[in-house]
């Protein structure tokens, strides 16, 4: 499917591709769930898929990520945790000043950053990350990020249905727009790569 656009994909790989795209979302954040979920809202209102079905995968991808962030930082510690991020910062296009930022969300709104902070840009990833180093038992994690990652997902999802209703209109810049996205994505990504250098301080 890599020839493929993302609406593509969707069609293609239905609610699993739902679910994967929205686990890598949560793990690499320049993929953005506001592309992913409208676009498989859009191709729920075609009749492809169902969309309660797919707000739940898409809900279910996104929180098996936050699991593994916050489980990953409670196995680590803080300080192994943050010399990880500084030495992979890199590849995974974070550094410890967004760790940083999520660290301070957390610490200025408690569990509640939890849920507020999954619709948030960048911090609705990383948000697990100071949960895990602050080890918030995992039911209320679970439970906090469950509610934002659902009302999130159903959000953008419900945004596609209603442009289903305006298939004509859509269908004709569908494609190209989310082939642009993906190719934008990988030059974002590409670029970081050829010229990443830790920030000052």
């Amino acid at each position: 499917m890599s020839g493929l656009p993302l609406s593509e994909w969707i069609v293609a790989g239905g609610l699993l591709a739902v679910f994967l795209l929205m686990f890598g979302e949560t793990l690499f954040p320049p993929m953005p769930s506001e592309i992913i979920m409208p676009l498989a809202g859009f191709q729920a209102a075609q009749g492809r898929m169902d969309l309660a079905a797919v707000i739940l995968a898409g809900a279910a991808g996104a929180m098996l990520g936050n699991i593994l962030w916050y489980g990953a930082a409670r196995a680590l510690g803080e300080a192994r945790f943050a010399a990880f991020v500084s030495r992979h910062a890199r590849w995974t296009t974070i550094d410890a000043h967004d760790v940083a930022a999520a660290r301070g969300w957390f610490d200025r709104h408690g569990a509640k950053a939890v849920g507020f902070g999954r619709m948030i840009p960048t911090v609705r990833s990383l948000i697990s990350v100071p949960a895990g180093l602050a080890r918030m038992r995992f039911w209320p994690f679970a439970a906090y990020s469950g509610l934002g990652t659902l009302g999130w997902t159903a959000a953008l999802a419900g945004a596609g249905w209603v442009l289903g209703a305006r298939f004509e209109q859509v269908e004709a810049w569908l494609n190209p727009v989310s082939t642009g996205v993906i190719a934008v994505i990988i030059a974002t990504y590409a670029w970081r790569l050829l010229t990443w250098k830790p920030r000052a301080g």
